[in-house]
């Protein structure tokens, strides 16, 4: 179910997205368009949706694309994170599939690689590299272009109880998991030796899986525990012990499982730092983290550029073996979303000379493009103008008030 962002009930007849044949296991947001989701299913098939820009009148039953390549069901789907269009998944034939979603082709097939079932994936910050943890307890840090495994670590957590490994910005990978003893533990590794951790925790001796969800502005990490009522955070640092406790957000019920807001859809006026919306049995509730700060003006030091919609890289350059760190944008006047452009599948006739068409295509494309930008450009200014006036005409009202009680102390002070 996609609904508009509200509060209070959803109407039982409400409209869902419903093309799967077995329950759907994963999804995931497209970073670079607001409009469009992917999802990994029971039924072994990957789907991409787009959603209508108003939400959904009617349940959409066909998705834009559907990829179908693992034998077994589909339980993680993850985009990329500076790339437009590439799209990963694996399943539970131990098989890691990178797609290239605008021809609906899979790329890079890794299916050697993991002797056990995969836990989690997650791609370094632009992404070159993907970070896998296993079963087998071991967390392997992979160049999927290259198909080798560049660095793992066997019994990364001693306990048989699920783990689950993150890319953080600087490079390094956090992961989460069980000791022998069944306590909870988190820890901090440099890919480049893996004989040792940079830093080693542990927490308490709950059996809930700890879900980490990482913020590279702030280099926060929020742990969430399945089955837990609170959410603990981290500071990662440079400094020994390198893994900061800060605080606990406690609750009285238990979460059944948690999404993560993307910083551009915070609210900077309320200095609001990380939004959770915490899934109960039956409602999902936002939980809002704010930093108090007495003054109005835009807070630079919890608000630095942000990784924006726009993609670095095509597909294909990607593919080609380019890397691009995401393109940042300024919060500062919050988050204006531009139009999203719609998703096209082009299924490619390989026998055309790709360069050639490449060459026509970008001919054609170039007007367009130039007037595409010169049009957002102006939207940009026109936007920066009435934010303007708009604060000129509020500072021009509360000037008014103040003056009528300055001459209603006045008047009183007279009489």
């Amino acid at each position: 179910l996609v609904s508009p962002l509200q509060t209070g009930r959803i109407d039982k007849s409400y409209p869902t997205v419903c093309g799967h044949t077995g329950p759907v296991l994963d999804i995931d947001w497209c970073p670079h368009n607001d409009q469009v989701i992917a999802s990994g299913s029971e039924d072994c098939t990957v789907m991409v949706w787009q959603i209508p820009e108003n939400g959904l009148t009617l349940s959409l039953t066909e998705p834009v694309v559907v990829l179908e390549g693992h034998s077994k069901r589909v339980g993680i789907v993850a985009w990329h994170p500076t790339a437009r269009n590439v799209l990963l998944s694996a399943g539970c034939d131990n098989a890691i599939i990178i797609w290239n979603v605008g021809t609906g082709e899979a790329l890079i097939n890794l299916d050697d690689m993991h002797v056990d079932m995969i836990y989690n994936v997650s791609w370094n910050r632009n992404g070159s590299l993907i970070c896998t943890a296993s079963k087998d307890k071991k967390v392997r840090v992979i160049d999927p272009r290259k198909q080798e495994i560049v660095a793992e670590k066997e019994k990364t957590h001693e306990g048989a109880r699920p783990m689950r490994a993150i890319f953080l910005a600087d490079g390094n990978i956090f992961t989460t998991g069980f000791s022998r003893m069944s306590e909870r533990q988190l820890a901090l590794w440099n890919p480049k030796n893996m004989e040792e951790p940079i830093a080693l925790h542990e927490m308490d001796t709950s059996n809930g899986v700890l879900l980490p969800f990482y913020d590279p502005d702030t280099n926060i990490i929020y742990l969430c525990g399945k089955g837990d009522s609170s959410i603990r955070y981290f500071e990662i640092t440079d400094e020994s012990p390198y893994v900061h406790y800060l605080n606990t957000f406690s609750s009285k019920e238990p979460q059944r499982g948690m999404g993560f807001m993307p910083k551009r859809g915070l609210d900077v006026n309320k200095c609001e730092i990380a939004r959770f919306f915490k899934l109960h049995e039956r409602k999902c509730e936002p939980i809002i983290m704010t930093v108090p700060r007495k003054s109005d003006l835009f807070q630079d030091d919890l608000y630095p550029d942000t990784a924006g919609p726009e993609a670095a890289l095509e597909a294909e350059e990607w593919f080609e073996g380019k890397n691009a760190d995401p393109l940042l944008i300024s919060l500062k006047h919050g988050y204006i979303p531009g139009k999203n452009r719609d998703l096209k599948v082009v299924k490619k006739n390989i026998l055309d000379n790709k360069p050639a068409a490449n060459k026509k295509s970008d001919l054609i494309n170039a007007p367009k493009k130039a007037a595409d930008a010169s049009n957002t450009q102006n939207e940009a200014k026109l936007d920066e103008i009435l934010k303007e006036l708009k604060s000129i005409k509020d500072t021009i009202t509360n000037q008014d008030e103040r003056i009528s009680k300055l001459e209603q102390q006045m008047a009183k002070i007279a009489d």
